[in-house]
């Protein structure tokens, strides 16, 4: 895993010695390590001796785009938004990935003219835009005041004055259940954005992002965004309660074997108990 997060930096070819030497272990480690994940498609031969990243990531993105139940479940939500605006726009689900943002599925009105800032894979700010905000919005105190001591400068300098004044803000949005910003990712941009829940946690953002419009305008839109995130978090939570047949079944034998049946008296006379 250390090999691949050193493609994160945006050098796209590594050579074995590089590897080596930046994550300190010995040559032949690292020969090892990268002829392994070359054998599993994660690396691929580049230019001169050097890698690059392989094929499989090719793979296993399409097998999250078809069978992750986020994105199943979302898409048909995000297409109506889109219908139900009627104009140029764009529609982004959005996950908090590390101490970032980032975008894991998104629909365009016009592609050849995108009007998101965001593109899918991309880390973004994690305290800008309305994706982002939102997701703050329902994190636990304990969690939020750990990424506010980890990022108090840059919290501090898009204006926020102090912890409580962070909190507060946030309160506030979590209140309402969705979130409107401004020009903070894209110039000219209107982003409303409202939670996507499992359960009580929060799972992920669903966004619009609009040309700035009359005030009626944008609390419709509101309204709708915050009604098919909420139809979204419907679905995974009841997916999540009804489970798979294999899994209750299991569950059920599980118990049987912790319990077992009782035994009778005769059986216990036998054991001479």
């Amino acid at each position: 895993m250390s090999v691949l997060q050193l493609f994160e930096a945006g050098d796209a070819v590594w050579t074995v010695e590089e590897i080596a030497q930046r994550l300190g272990v010995s040559v032949r480690t690292a020969y090892r390590t990268v002829a392994e994940l070359t054998q599993n498609g994660f690396l691929d031969p580049g230019s001169g001796e050097g890698y690059v990243l392989g094929p499989a990531f090719i793979r296993f993105d399409r097998i999250i785009r078809q069978s992750d139940p986020l994105i199943r479940f979302a898409s048909p939500g995000m297409a109506e938004l889109l219908a139900a605006y009627g104009r140029r726009a764009a529609v982004l689900l959005c996950r908090r990935f590390r101490d970032c943002v980032m975008c894991v599925h998104s629909l365009e009105s016009e592609p050849s003219r995108p009007m998101a800032s965001y593109e899918r894979g991309v880390g973004m700010s994690p305290f800008r835009g309305a994706p982002a905000k939102i997701m703050l919005s329902f994190l636990q105190d304990r969690v939020l005041r750990g990424i506010y001591l980890r990022n108090e400068h840059a919290i501090r300098a898009s204006g926020i004055e102090s912890w409580q004044q962070f909190r507060d803000v946030l309160q506030d949005i979590r209140k309402d259940g969705f979130v409107v910003t401004k020009s903070e990712i894209g110039k000219s941009r209107v982003g409303i954005a409202a939670p996507i829940l499992r359960g009580d946690q929060i799972l992920a953002s669903l966004s619009l992002v609009v040309e700035p419009g009359a005030r009626a305008d944008i609390e419709r839109l509101s309204a709708v965004v915050k009604r098919v995130a909420a139809d979204i978090s419907a679905k995974l939570t009841a997916a999540d309660t009804v489970g798979s047949p294999s899994k209750g079944r299991a569950v059920a034998n599980r118990k049987q074997t912790r319990t077992g049946p009782r035994p009778s008296a005769v059986t216990l006379r036998r054991r001479g108990t």
